[in-house]
């Protein structure tokens, strides 16, 4: 075959296997090395089993702290929803001015504004029908409006220091110090009201309230969004974890800007305001000047069936027009 004997051939095969054999041995550890590197950067570009599996567990944490999030704020909304629907009793309301009186105590204070009312419009001599309404005013409206105003002061003093209170939180909190033992310094040592509400917070985990329940009740005494968005932060981070430095600390941030909107808001509507003011105060200045200058000229208006009855519309007109005032220079953020 081709010129050759079969034992020519045989010998020609092996020393080829001999060499191959030579050959391979020399160049196993560059061919294993680049194998390996082959499959190293085949796993950088496609890295499946073990960063797959490292991956996919920390998308399922994140998706179960979601749905945790999630579950705790529609929770908390449906309280919330629940609360705001109720009307704020009269014994809410004065608890939430800080007036420290019962129940029975205003009624006696109501019935002694009331008597003074009635007294003063029957010393003003004012028509007989108007003392007994003037009774009413003052018995019904008079102290309920001061308690509405009392409780509006109470809230704005409250706005104003909870920024301060929630930093000091955020430095306890960094600096290694419990939540609980960060709200006993609020409660010694902040500016009222915010030192009283965080006193109550404090006697309420005392008789066995978690925290993520005793926060809540902030919001029942104090009705404004800046608890609501607090008791929310420590109620979720109780429930779902997280860093509530950081979060506190995004609150305090937003809370300062909130406050930064609302003074730049006054500002703007200053001007209206004064306008409005001047306006509505305008009738009852020239009346009294009238009523100083030539007393008989004006009189008839309270002595005369018909003076009376164009005051009354008057006075009607006039709270309209107050009211649309209100509305036009209120602004909600």
């Amino acid at each position: 075959m081709f010129g050759m004997d079969l034992t020519t051939l045989g010998f020609i095969g092996l020393a080829t296997l001999a060499v191959g054999g030579m050959i391979y041995a020399l160049m196993f550890d560059r061919v294993s090395n680049e194998v390996r590197q082959e499959q190293r950067v085949r796993s950088i570009k496609d890295p499946r089993p073990a960063k797959n599996a490292k991956a996919n567990a920390r998308v399922a944490d994140a998706a179960k702290r979601k749905r945790s999030v999630q579950d705790a704020l529609k929770e908390i909304e449906t309280k919330q929803k629940e609360k705001s629907s109720k009307s704020v009793s009269l014994k809410k309301q004065i608890q939430q001015a800080g007036l420290k009186i019962t129940m029975q105590q205003f009624i006696i204070i109501s019935i002694f504004c009331g008597f003074i009312f009635a007294v003063l419009a029957l010393l003003s001599g004012a028509p007989t029908y108007a003392v007994p309404v003037a009774g009413l005013v003052g018995g019904l409206g008079f102290p309920r409006w001061m308690v509405g105003r009392i409780r509006a002061s109470r809230m704005k003093k409250f706005v104003a220091e909870f920024p301060n209170a929630v930093d000091v939180i955020v430095r306890g909190v960094r600096a290694g110090l419990p939540v609980n033992d960060c709200l006993a310094i609020i409660a010694r040592e902040a500016k009222e009201p915010v030192a009283t509400e965080f006193r109550r917070l404090i006697e309420a985990q005392q008789l066995g309230l978690p925290l993520s329940v005793a926060v809540l009740r902030l919001y029942d005494n104090m009705p404004l969004a800046e608890s609501n968005f607090f008791g929310i932060v420590i109620s979720i981070q109780q429930q779902a974890g997280g860093n509530l430095s950081e979060a506190l600390g995004n609150l305090s941030n937003v809370l300062r800007d909130r406050k930064k909107m609302k003074q730049k808001i006054q500002a703007m509507s200053a001007e209206a305001k004064a306008s409005a003011g001047i306006i509505g105060a305008l009738p009852f200045a020239v009346s009294l000047m009238v009523y100083l200058t030539t007393p008989d000229y004006i009189k008839i208006l309270f002595t005369d069936h018909i003076g009376n009855i164009i005051l009354i519309c008057a006075g009607l007109w006039m709270t309209m027009g107050v009211l649309v005032m209100k509305k036009m220079i209120s602004f909600d953020f």
